[in-house]
């Protein structure tokens, strides 16, 4: 709204001007006046609700109270849960990349001071040994007016290409510079260090931070996930953030900060290690993965022409280099080492093949009846004369008729037309479900009003706030579907990939047949001691889990299991929402996919959903293994409480395989 920018745009004599702003107000005598002629308004709390931007969540320590430090002490005590958020998040988003082969992001941590001097005391505090041993010496810029020169273009610089991994940037302190034209994905930890008031610290400080690296969210909390470390002001920002006044309305989340640091664990599939020391054999590996996973199973790796297959193509890639002498280099028996790897990767894998499910056939899209929930509608009759006055101030209806109202052909009709305007419902597509529903609500209204002149005074007065309620509740009943599906079967089976899991450092592998008395803290836990798991070190999110792997531990039927990571299976069960479930198990004459569920949430729409994908997955898996001579594949939902020592997996197999009726 600068002067020479309002000049320039007159000068096109423009006809209409839209102006789009995350501000849509002025500052006049020190107060906040709103534009007035706002067309269009797309608040934050709303973005947040549709999962646009980043969750934010403010950070203290339990039990914590800041009146016993002193303002030096609880500033450090700030700065450095600062930095255990964020050396936590630097895992956790390496993690997430590696797991979803997504390019890495680099987070860094946003400090502000209260004015330059502050800004560079603290630069010199974060950078001394006795802060983290001197680590982030050299990760440091500060930005503020005082910059001059070379000086000021350089951290110009690094503060613009802050997102870019060959940055060595982790911290930014900044004294109240950091306004319009800096946008970046990967800030996740703000220390404010200002004094201010709550309702500053959240506007002024999230204003920088929300926008999400990968474009959307991931449902992985930490990748989702904006904190400001607060000790200090911790009730106060999460009061401001549910007031009506806050500009979130709700949402902050409550991050609790512990002297724990996390790390990253990568664990390679057990016959990674078998033949991690010979290259040779590592070589044979990588051939298998790019050129013969399209074979029907791995068991065909064994035929002898396949063998001789797999020698001339690791021959054409490993010829000795031009200009060797022979017998200078020992002679390889690739005959020799093929076999011998053939046998490991089969003896230390489970075949699971890579099937791509596609419509083959216009795909149905829309609403479908359903029961609506009016146990809340108790509407009273209206007066005629507050009737007329209530619709012009609402402005949403011509006030026709002798009660004011345009009267409709039959009660149906009020409900359908106000439903008819959402964006999403098309008429001619959706008219029977509209009038189905439409119907029901009518007929609650007749349930309790004395008769139909009362039935139609509440739907004329209160059809609007009906077909919101309607329209809601139509969200829940939402189907797309194609009329018939292809599976297509691109690989046979699948090389294992690295398990990448976070963990807190010096966490040390425990021994996966004891029991664990901190359930709550099982996710952080990492554990070893199996004989049939295809990994070394597996985590487990619920304690019923790793009664479960013990369980298959000691099963005779089992033979081999695993913990599949995201991306293993591609089992799609909404729109791009991929599932894996808990376990991938191969049993003497069958496989299993398997899922441990909170008893209470056997039911739940989220878990039906992914059980009837992998059910489908499942009959396509089976029908390809058993023309090619190999095992079935079943799904088990089992709920948590019942995973005990004396079952047997063939037990929990009979009693719990999921069976759908939804046809792909």
């Amino acid at each position: 709204r600068a002067s020479a920018g309002m000049k320039a745009i007159e000068e096109l004599s423009p006809i209409l001007g839209l102006e789009l702003t995350a501000t849509p107000q002025v500052e006049r005598g020190g107060k906040t006046q709103a534009f007035k002629n706002v067309i269009y308004h797309y608040p934050l709390s709303k973005a947040m609700e549709d999962g646009f931007v980043k969750e934010p969540a403010v950070a203290t320590r339990e039990n914590f109270d800041p009146r016993s430090y002193r303002e030096e002490k609880l500033e450090r005590l700030k700065l450095e849960d600062g930095i255990r958020l964020h050396e936590n998040t630097k895992v956790e988003l390496e993690v997430y990349a590696r797991d979803n082969g997504k390019p890495p992001v680099k987070p860094f941590m946003l400090v502000v001071a209260k004015d330059t001097a502050h800004a560079d005391a603290l630069l010199k505090q974060i950078e001394d040994k006795s802060f983290f041993e001197g680590r982030y010496k050299g990760k440091v810029i500060v930005v503020h007016s005082n910059l001059k020169g070379e000086e000021k273009d350089e951290t110009v610089e690094q503060l613009m290409s802050v997102e870019k991994a060959d940055n060595p940037t982790e911290i930014v302190i900044h004294v109240n510079m950091l306004k319009e034209g800096w946008d970046v994905t990967n800030l996740y930890t703000i220390v404010p260090l200002r004094a201010a008031n709550s309702k500053t610290l959240v506007e002024q400080s999230i204003g920088r931070g929300l926008r999400l690296p990968y474009g959307k969210r991931t449902g992985v909390g930490a990748v989702d996930r904006l904190t400001i470390v607060a000790h200090d002001k911790f009730q106060e920002i999460v009061d401001y953030a549910n007031s009506p006044e806050s500009i979130i309305h709700g949402g902050f989340k409550a991050v609790y900060v512990g002297n724990e640091r996390a790390k990253a664990v990568i664990v390679e599939p057990e016959f990674f290690y078998r033949i991690n020391e010979n290259k040779s054999a590592k070589a044979v590996l990588d051939v298998i993965r790019l050129e013969f996973e399209r074979l029907p199973q791995s068991a065909d790796l064994a035929k002898p022409e396949i063998q001789k297959q797999i020698v001339k193509k690791v021959e054409e890639i490993i010829a000795p280099k031009q200009g060797e002498l022979e017998g200078i280099v020992p002679k390889v028996e690739w005959p020799e080492i093929v076999a011998d790897t053939v046998t490991l990767y089969q003896a230390f894998s489970i075949d699971i093949p890579r099937i791509t499910i596609q419509p083959v056939e216009n795909v149905e899209r829309g609403f479908k009846e359903f029961k609506l929930d009016l146990s809340q509608v108790h509407y009273p009759p209206v007066e005629h004369e507050i009737l007329i006055h209530e619709l012009r101030k609402r402005e949403r209806h011509r006030l026709w008729g002798a009660n004011g109202v345009f009267p409709e052909e039959r009660p149906e009709d009020y409900l359908v037309k106000e439903l008819m305007s959402f964006n999403d419902i098309n008429y001619d597509e959706h008219a029977k479900v509209l009038y189905a529903l439409a119907g029901q609500a009518v007929k609650h209204l007749r349930s309790y009003l004395k008769n139909e002149d009362e039935v139609l005074n509440v739907l004329q007065y209160h059809q609007h706030p009906l077909a919101e309620l309607i329209h809601s509740q139509m969200q829940e009943h939402f189907e797309e579907k194609a009329l018939a599906y292809e599976a297509h079967v691109t690989k046979g089976f699948q090389t294992l990939r690295s398990a990448n899991y976070s963990a807190t450092e010096g966490e040390e592998k425990r021994d996966i047949h004891a029991p664990v008395t901190d359930k709550k803290n099982i996710k952080q836990m990492l554990f070893a001691g199996f004989k049939k798991c295809l990994y070394r070190v597996q985590k487990f999110d619920s304690d019923p889990e790793r009664r479960f792997a013990v369980l298959l531990e000691n099963d005779q039927d089992a033979l081999k299991w695993f913990r599949p990571a995201k991306g293993d299976l591609r089992i799609y069960y909404s729109g791009e929402e991929s599932y894996e479930p808990d376990f991938i198990i191969e049993a003497q004459t069958a496989k299993y996919l398997c899922e441990i569920k909170r008893a209470s949430e056997m039911k739940d729409k989220v878990v039906e959903a992914k059980a009837r994908a992998a059910v489908q997955w499942c009959r396509h898996a089976s029908d390809y293994a058993l023309k090619n001579g190999g095992k079935s594949w079943s799904y088990l939902l089992i709920p948590d409480d019942a995973v005990a020592g004396n079952k047997t997996l063939k037990a929990l197999a009979a009693m719990y395989e999921y069976v759908s009726s939804a046809s792909y």
